[in-house]
């Protein structure tokens, strides 16, 4: 269920409000990945903040779709990698 909730967030580009143990999170969901040990985890930037974080799936709880609320996801370009790559250094 949570999955499917995730995954339909991701593509819609829609924004999330969820609880972390006990701290209310609203995040743009980026992806699902699972980590070494097979434990499944969401990826994200949270509200006001241009850091990607980690939550496991397990300390997620009372998820809610923000519906009128979209986001665009943020891709750092650093100008040197433009300036090497395009050969304009």
């Amino acid at each position: 269920m949570k999955s499917e909730l995730f995954s339909n967030a991701i593509k819609n580009r829609n924004k999330i409000k969820f609880l972390y143990s006990s701290n209310e999170i609203i995040l743009d969901p980026y992806f699902i990945s699972y980590e070494k040990n097979g434990k499944k985890v969401l990826y994200g930037r949270t509200h006001n903040s241009n850091e990607i974080k980690k939550f496991a799936y397990s300390r997620i709880s009372n998820i809610k779709i923000l519906n009128n609320v979209k986001f665009t996801p943020l891709i750092p370009i650093l100008p040197v990698y433009i300036y090497r790559n395009l050969g304009l250094n």
